[in-house]
């Protein structure tokens, strides 16, 4: 499977705001955009965040951004941004719902992983189940009624002790329903672009694709 495998506080950094990749460090001194609010690369400093941006690299970056704060790969973020073109709706608003119903998002929303890099890490080492199943693909979507639990031989593993009294503070978004003491979680309905907090414009990348 392909991934990224550089240095994430960069991508954070190129795109010039948190994209909150490395869970609990994001909020901390510690991020990268808190010590060096600059873009990486010699000329960081000086020109990338002060020189003027055309209509296109407008369009680019926003793409960039929202593929990763999902971390998708540009293949896989086309296939998405055609399911989108060919469903019914707002073309913008259903690549963003259909990226938050991506199963390793929904485990990091429900606060079973501190990022979504490491929700994903879960779902491929098999702790995540999905209506009772073991499911260790981190790209499948989602159906309302779907429920996303720890699996039974995972609860023993340290990543999970002490979770449950985690999950008794853990905010989620209003279309899933979160149950600390079970370690589980329920989706409730299919999430709208309204109730998904991303700082994204997503008719800039429609406009990426449309040129």
């Amino acid at each position: 499977m392909a991934r990224y495998t550089g240095s994430v506080c960069k991508l954070c950094r190129r795109e010039g705001m948190k994209l909150f990749l490395k869970g609990e460090r994001c909020m901390s001194d510690k991020c990268a955009m808190e010590r060096r609010a600059y873009a990486p690369g010699a000329h960081g400093r000086t020109g990338n965040f002060r020189r003027q941006v055309s209509d296109y690299g407008q369009q680019l970056r926003e793409k960039q951004r929202l593929r990763r704060i999902y971390g998708v790969l540009e293949a896989q973020f086309r296939r998405y941004y055609g399911l989108a073109l060919s469903s019914r709706g707002q073309t913008g608003a259903n690549l963003i719902t259909i990226l938050e119903r991506r199963l390793d998002n929904v485990v990091y929303r429900l606060g079973l992983g501190d990022s979504r890099s490491q929700a994903r890490q879960l779902v491929l080492h098999g702790h995540i189940t999905v209506n009772g199943k073991k499911l260790n693909i981190p790209s499948a979507l989602v159906e309302a009624g779907d429920v996303i639990a720890v699996a039974e031989k995972s609860r023993g593993n340290g990543h999970f002790q002490g979770l449950t009294e985690v999950l008794e503070h853990q905010n989620v978004p209003v279309w899933l329903v979160l149950d600390p003491a079970g370690m589980r979680g329920t989706v409730a309905t299919l999430p709208t672009r309204d109730q998904i907090e991303i700082p994204i414009n997503e008719q800039l990348i429609v406009e990426f694709y449309s040129r």
